[in-house]
């Protein structure tokens, strides 16, 4: 059953610029406002013209010069693109100006000192909420449910301070605006989104953390001392902390960088609001949860076709062009089995290799959609529908995740061909998941497989299954021979496969099986007398090769 699911309203650009500005980017021409939702986050690439989604925010890398800019704003404004980034200083002459103006498209500016991959992850940070939800915005506290920035931007003009809401491995969740107004301290943490180790460390050394910890109240740090700078060089404001809990659970802590001690009243303030923080957090938990769910229900039903495939496709945003479907799962290690038990054991592994391969892809195609289904990872990768080579391409994007996670994980891909349209869908996670058994079998090119890679292994599996339902026994020849093996403790079964596998090469297949060649001449007449198997017609071979293969146990 497809559990209907309505988008939330996506960040508009004037949200983006008024959480991330003066941190990361600066609007340096065009009206924002013109863009009431952003679409995705797209990485424009020279070499390769994928199109963005509409009202996309394109991040210009090395696009420098204004005839670069002006070109790239018009051919962004013919895809109704949201806005332009490039590396400031960012040189404006007429020509950019104009193209500005005649594209539509809004031009920024990215802090110098910043990465690209931090920009892309916080704007998809604040976009993310909206890709799946239900119907409309839950509030908490008057702040819009999971809404961190907007939560921090209300604990700021509180407190009058900057603040940042950290999880447990103090990464930041979320942060307030007037982070200019703190110090470099504060800029490095949310420039990396994580506080600096050499800082954390110092922190637990003074006792901070257990401090924060321990108590319920917010907890005041003097200024730390960075030892890799000039000798007693404050880099940073005093700190207020507080612990966000939910009953006796650490979620996470708000920090502040403020001038001195906050007074009774700001502190009963920042204490009302780490109980705020606590039910967004606890909210974003469980909602990531139900939105794993959400999705992967949509993701079954796409692949699975029937009455409800278009309209979990149009819910998945993957309605536009054709799509190539990828089948990832863990391989089995040496003395496993594959049992329940095997299976019961790497659940948790298996969604968060589910998580990491939907962020992935969303670098590839933000329309792409990824989510675990029983003990396999689906993906579908949007694709042009003009590419020739579309299916080797998603090929290199799996392979690209695997290299990246390394060989921790032990994983195989499946590769379906292309599906022109969302009827194909299905066919194509077919013929992803018959690569992906004959990898998980053991055969095939490498981790990663096409289907035409490996389509006659798979033929195989499939007439093994077919004997197996049928309990169909081996016949003829080969039924002869491996009787007589039993009987008489020959290896004439194995003599014969070695002179196929070597194409009728007796030196070849001798050394195989490591005999002198004169005794495998012998072995191979007397399998022939033995079996009643007539070497020399191409019929008997094949079906002696067949059955071979068929009944690997022989």
């Amino acid at each position: 059953m497809l559990i209907p699911v309505n988008a939330h309203p996506r960040a508009s650009l004037r949200r983006v610029l008024d959480d991330l500005g003066s941190t990361l980017l600066d609007l340096v021409l065009g009206d924002p406002d013109r863009a009431d939702d952003i679409g995705g986050v797209v990485i424009h690439d020279p070499l390769d013209e994928p199109v963005p989604p509409r009202q996309a925010l394109v991040l210009g890398v090395a696009v420098h010069t204004p005839e670069q800019i002006a070109a790239l704003l018009d051919a962004l404004g013919k895809h109704g693109a949201a806005g332009l980034v490039v590396r400031s200083p960012v040189t404006v002459d007429a020509g950019v100006t104009e193209a500005v103006a005649r594209s539509g498209v809004a031009l920024l500016g990215l802090t110098r000192g910043a990465t690209w991959a931090q920009l892309a992850a916080m704007v998809r940070s604040l976009i993310a909420e909206g890709d799946i939800g239900g119907p409309g915005q839950e509030t908490l506290g008057g702040v819009p449910s999971g809404d961190l920035f907007a939560l921090a931007n209300a604990i700021a003009a509180l407190l009058d301070a900057p603040v940042t809401i950290e999880d447990r491995s103090w990464r930041v969740l979320a942060f307030s605006g007037r982070q200019d107004e703190a110090d470099p301290f504060r800029v490095e943490t949310i420039l990396g989104r994580q506080v600096p180790e050499r800082f954390t460390r110092s922190m637990e050394e003074r006792g901070v953390f257990q401090d924060l910890y321990r108590n319920d109240r917010a907890v005041y740090v003097d200024p730390l001392v960075d030892a890799a700078a000039d000798a007693d060089a404050e880099v940073s404001l005093p700190r207020v902390a507080l612990a966000v809990r939910a009953g006796d659970e650490i979620l996470g802590s708000i920090w502040a960088a403020v001038r001195g001690p906050l007074s009774a009243e700001r502190g009963r303030a920042l204490g009302d609001a780490a109980k705020l923080v606590a039910l967004h957090l606890l909210r974003q938990r469980a909602g990531a949860d139900v939105e794993r769910r959400l999705r992967a229900d949509l993701v079954g039903t796409a692949l699975e076709g029937g009455p409800g495939v278009a309209e979990a496709v149009a819910r998945l945003g993957l309605a536009e062009q054709p799509g190539v479907v990828l089948a990832l799962s863990l391989a089995q290690g040496p003395g496993e089995d594959g049992s329940a038990a095997w299976h019961a054991r790497h659940v948790g592994e298996r969604q968060r290799i589910a998580d990491a391969f939907a962020m992935h892809l969303s670098a590839v195609h933000p329309r792409s959609a990824a989510a675990l289904i029983g003990d396999v990872v689906y993906g579908v990768v949007p694709v042009p529908a003009d590419q020739a080579d579309a299916e080797q391409r998603a090929a290199r994007v799996a392979a690209e995740f695997l290299a990246r996670v390394g060989d921790r994980h032990r994983l195989l891909a499946g590769v379906g061909p292309v599906a022109r349209d969302v009827t194909a869908l299905p066919l194509s996670r077919a013929c992803a998941d018959r690569a992906l058994r004959v990898l998980r079998a053991g055969s095939g090119p490498g981790p990663v497989a096409r289907l035409s890679d490996v389509l006659v292994d798979s033929l195989l599996l499939e007439l093994s299954d077919l004997i197996a339902e049928r309990g169909d026994p081996p016949s003829g020849p080969v039924a002869r021979l491996v009787a007589y093996d039993a009987a008489h403790h020959t290896r004439l079964v194995e003599t014969l496969g070695a002179w196929l596998d070597a194409f009728g090469d007796v030196v070849a297949a001798s050394a195989a099986v490591h005999v002198h060649p004169n005794t495998f001449r012998y072995r191979l007449r007397r399998l022939a007398e033995v079996g009643g198997l007539d070497l020399t017609d191409a019929d008997a071979r094949f079906a002696a090769m067949l059955q071979l293969r068929l009944w690997p146990r022989l």
